[in-house]
Parts: C-alpha cells; structure tokens; sequence
C-alpha cells in the first residue's frame, strides 16, 4: 500500500477539557474508547484551542490560520470559505470529503471544503451571537447567562443528536469498506456533548458520585480575587450566581462529567465502526474538542477565558507511522490539524500556514520552545486577550489592563499571579516579545472591534443588534 492513501477520520467533541478523560489520569471520569485510542497513538498533553469559543476556533482548524489572520473573530461569524481551508485542498486531490454533525460554520451552502456534510449543525439561522459583537464598549448592562436553564438528569436535543452522528457515521464507515478501489477519504465527525446544556441521560449520571465532587476551586466567596478584566466578564453575565448553591454547582459539574462518558461512548460507536469496517489499518484518527470548559474554577463556567480549565483541548492522533502509546508534551494547537491532513495525504506543505503536521511532531522528541497561542475577541470581553505559553510559563496579555504570568511547573492550577512581581520582570518581558513577535495587540484589538461594529450597523446598531440572535447554543437541524 502506498503512502498516499490513507484516509483520515476526525472526530471533535464541543467543550471538552483536556483532563476530562481516564487516559489523562482523570480520577473518576472513565472514557475507555478514548484510553484505548490514546493507547494506539500519541496524546498531546498541551493541545490548544486558537481560541476559547466555538466559532473562531472552527474557523482557525478549518483553515489552520489564526484568528487574527483570518478575522472570524466571534460566534457571530462564521466560517465562510473566504479563507481557504483543508478540506479544499484535499478535494482537489480528488479526495472524497465529508462531513457528519456539528460544524458551525455560517450555513450548509457555504463552500466550506466538504463533498458532502450529512445533517450539519450550523449558524442559527445563518447569523449566530449578533448580540455578543457589541463590546465597544462592552454593555453595562448584565446579560442572563441562560447556561443552567435545564440541568440534570434527562435527553437533550443535543443528546439525541450526538447518538445520531455516531450512527451516521458508523453506517458512512460501512458503506466505504463496502466500496472497491474508492477514492482515499477524511470523514469529519462533529459531536456537541459535552456542551452545554448539562442534561444528560440518568445512566450517564449515575456512574458518577455527585457528593464526591469537590467544590470547584479558587472561588470568589471564598475570598479568591479575579483578574479586572475576567471580572468584567463575569459582571456582563453571571452564570455561577444563576446556579445559586453548592448543590447545584456539583450536580453541574456531575452533568458536565457525565457527558464526557456519554460522548466517549459515542466515539467507541464510530471507532468501533473503523475496526470492524476493515480499513483502520489504512486510516489515521484526529480526536480533539473546539475548546474547553471553566468548570465553576474562579466561579466561571463555559469558555472565554484564557485559563487552562478553557484553553487546553485533548488531542490524539493514531494509525499509521504513529507512535503508540506516546505521551507527548509539545505545545501544539488546533491549526496543527491542516498541515496533519496535508502530510497524511502527501501533499506539499503549505509554507504560508503557522502550524505543523502532528505526524511529524508524534515523531520528534518534545520541544520545550514551540510557543503555545491563543486569542479571544469575543461575547463578554472588553478587549483583546492573548495567551503565550512557552516551557513553564504561561502569559496572559490583556489589552489595557494588567497582565498575567503563570509558572505551571509549579503552579498547575494557576493559582498565584507572578506578572507584577519585580524578579519575573524579565520572563514577562520575554513572553510579551514573543506575542509583539506574532502580533500587534492593540492594532489587532482594534481591528476585531471595527469589524464588529460594522457588523452591528449592518443589523441596525447597538440597540437593535443585543436583541439578535439566539439567548443560548445553535439548536440542532430541524429544530
């Protein structure tokens, strides 16, 4: 068999932190699908998302750019095809090209790269989070969070609609296997668990014990001081006040690691699929997730910031010329996935793209000096955040307030601010060069903002544009 045809099958969950699994030594979550895939390849410890919200993070894998590149700043612009992305250039090799679940791009029709999407879940109604553009400046008004409308034991839409994917594609992998001498593929696997809402079937639920879970930590009633500007953040929409006790925030949390269960069984249907298909052997597997989830840590829950609990995704990859059982700790991101797919089809790399293959990265010792990135520019901040992370350090830049700096190697859980401490000056100093090295924070900043506001006007300015769009997550097809 010659190198050029492998297919590649990706699998992305919606929200899913990248310790919230058994493989990355979670201690009660059990995700056996995912250990085992983990077991036949490399799991990247320190993945990132380009971005800690769904849109732009989807833009910047589709398209393996960063979001400052490619100016799909918010959940209310979606992926278009105005950028050019993976799935293109894999279509004009004449590869088959597909697509089963959530995408969130901007509709079904846009060319996005994708032969054929099956039952995608795009943009509601093409427009998305119109409200969440309108930070220039950010609203004084506090928003309802709408995050813990439904909570507990029961079936979603969204639950409904993730066992549904994973029968599409189970049935999609069939009939290729089926197929003689078909063309090589990359089938594309959207799941929402586990993304909110936190409703989850009682079986899921009932693995986990609601009254083991610690309270989330660093929490501001018990005296825990956020950063000004994640404070700001939390002024315009409050979603832990919204949860009210300690109860309900374990039974969020219950739900939240249920899901993870729930979506984990979903991958086993459609990795079960791949081996019974007969074509693992010829197929390499990406599993990742667009973000990932505060968990009530700072008493903040969803995405949109640039902490850990947020920020950092799991990422696997397997198959062949993969090493198996690999743990490899190498700052890597989610536009790492576009040259991956460029490599696995043996066509040249594009030079023009910041990210590198992960086959090739899988094979290297780990790098403790390739620079992790993130960036966010949407609903709820009052400027541009930038995260940097290189060796032990992690930097959060902020445009116009105060930085923050993180020595991870001791300090995991991000706990203790060094920025203003006089003896990190210089690592502040060092980490912040290598962001004005990427970038312009403050040009950028301000170029997301003039984007948003002609967006605003285009719905009829700021009044008329916090009425638009839906309170809480694209529903699903049909619906």
């Amino acid at each position: 068999m010659t190198h050029q045809h492998y297919n590649t099958l990706i699998l992305l969950t919606d929200e899913q932190d990248a310790h919230a699994m058994g493989c990355a030594g979670h201690p009660f979550v059990k995700t056996p699908h995912l250990d085992a895939l983990a077991a036949r390849g490399t799991r990247f410890t320190q993945a990132l998302t380009p971005s800690p919200i769904c849109v732009p993070a989807r833009a910047a894998l589709a398209t393996g750019r960063w979001v400052h590149n490619i100016g799909y700043w918010d959940n209310a612009m979606g992926y278009d095809g105005r950028v050019p992305s993976w799935g293109h250039a894999l279509q004009k090799a004449g590869h088959r090209v597909e697509s089963v679940g959530k995408l969130h791009f901007v509709s079904a029709t846009a060319p996005t790269g994708f032969s054929v999407q099956h039952d995608p879940l795009h943009l509601a109604h093409g427009i998305g989070q119109v409200w969440g553009s309108v930070r220039n400046p950010l609203p004084i008004e506090p928003r309802t969070s709408h995050l813990f409308d439904e909570l507990g034991a029961g079936e979603s839409s969204y639950n409904r609609y993730d066992m549904q994917s994973a029968d599409h594609a189970a049935q999609w992998l069939q009939d290729r296997a089926a197929e003689k001498d078909a063309a090589p593929w990359t089938l594309f696997v959207g799941f929402v668990a586990p993304h909110f809402p936190l409703v989850v079937p009682q079986r899921y639920l009932d693995l986990i014990d609601v009254s083991a879970i610690p309270a989330p930590r660093l929490h501001p009633q018990d005296g825990y001081r956020r950063h000004p500007w994640v404070q700001r953040h939390a002024d315009f929409s409050n979603a832990d006040s919204e949860l009210g006790t300690p109860e309900r925030r374990r039974l969020a949390l219950a739900c939240y690691y249920a899901l993870t269960i729930f979506i984990d069984e979903q991958i086993g249907k459609v990795l079960g699929a791949l081996q019974q298909s007969g074509l693992q052997g010829q197929t390499r597997v990406i599993m990742s997730s667009d973000h990932g989830d505060n968990q009530g840590v700072r008493g903040m829950w969803n995405k949109s910031t640039l902490y850990r609990e947020a920020t950092n995704v799991p990422l696997i990859l397997a198959g062949p010329g993969i090493p198996e059982g690999k743990v490899c700790n190498t700052n890597t991101n989610l536009i790492d996935i576009g040259p991956t797919l460029l490599d696995g089809a043996s066509l040249p790399a594009d030079s023009s793209l910041p990210g590198r293959s992960l086959i090739a990265i899988a094979n290297e010792a780990d790098d403790a000096q390739r620079v992790g990135f993130s960036e966010y520019h949407a609903v709820g901040s009052p400027s541009a955040a930038y995260l940097v992370r290189q060796g032990r350090w992690t930097y959060h830049h902020y445009v116009g307030f105060e930085p923050e700096l993180f020595d991870i190697a001791v300090d995991p859980g991000q706990c203790s601010n060094l920025a203003m401490k006089e003896e990190h000056r210089s690592v502040c100093e060092q980490m912040e060069t290598l962001l004005t090295q990427m970038l312009d924070p403050k040009a950028v900043d301000q170029r997301a903002k003039a984007d948003q506001d002609a967006l605003i006007a285009r719905f009829g300015g700021r009044e008329a544009a916090l009425q638009k769009g839906p309170a809480g997550a694209s529903p699903v097809p049909g619906h």
